[in-house]
């Protein structure tokens, strides 16, 4: 069951910004960031196996909802790396893609419909690049059910946890007059910090993806769902 009942607010906001994660929270990707990045490893000289790769895909997980190309440069140093093991792992991700092996996570396309019924403005971000954005997107055929989507490159190119794609939600949308009127949700620990960083009133962490409940209130979630599809009715009883 869903605490739902807990995302209240005392100043009665109206919350008419939802800024919400891809991989995770609204799609499930089935593990394909840990099987992409392996792919990758493997493409650019990390044997499978070692203690080398298994720190790195260690990482990874520590990691997730974090730019990629952020943890690339820590992975592996040098900006030529980074880039050529973001490259692979872009080409490797969008090759499980169009295997058709994502899906949305139940009732994530429903609820974002109904949120923008409401009245709500609804932005998809992710720590991917745009053009794995854009494969998933096609792959689930979601293009357009979003008013806007998002990745680093869109919002001068740091993803989370720095508050700067909600920030861009924010600015380009117009749709909220201050930011404590912003919905933040999300799967990972970064999503948790990204919103509490950028001011967002409510920040909730979802219990479809990468980390436990622990993880996300440790990381400052406000509220804690069992789903993305909890949100439509939770904000009615915040509103």
């Amino acid at each position: 069951m869903s605490t739902v009942s807990n995302l209240s607010t005392a100043d009665g906001r109206s919350h008419r910004l939802i800024v919400l994660d891809m991989a995770g929270t609204t799609v499930a990707d089935g593990g394909l960031v840990e099987r992409a990045f392996e792919l990758a490893a493997e493409r650019i000289g990390v044997e499978p196996g070692t203690a080398d790769h298994e720190a790195k895909l260690q990482y990874v997980r520590d990691t997730m909802g974090e730019s990629k190309i952020s943890v690339f440069r820590h992975l592996f140093g040098t900006e030529e790396l980074a880039r050529r093991a973001n490259s692979a792992f872009e080409e490797a991700y969008g090759e499980l893609v169009d295997g058709g092996l994502i899906a949305p996570v139940p009732g994530a396309r429903r609820t974002i419909e109904k949120l923008r019924a409401d009245g709500r403005t609804v932005v998809l971000t992710t720590g991917f690049a745009r053009v794995t954005q854009d494969a998933i997107l096609d792959a689930l055929g979601w293009q357009g059910l979003a008013d806007l989507t998002l990745c680093p490159a869109d919002a001068g190119g740091r993803g989370r946890p720095y508050p700067d794609m909600v920030l861009a939600a924010f600015l380009r949308t117009g749709a909220a007059d201050d930011v404590r009127d912003v919905v933040v949700a999300g799967d990972t620990a970064y999503d948790m910090l990204c919103g509490r960083r950028s001011g967002a009133g409510i920040v909730a962490g979802v219990l479809t993806g990468a980390h436990d409940r622990a993880a996300l209130t440790g990381h400052g979630a406000t509220h804690v769902l069992e789903s993305v599809a909890d949100l439509p009715a939770a904000l009615l009883e915040s509103a």
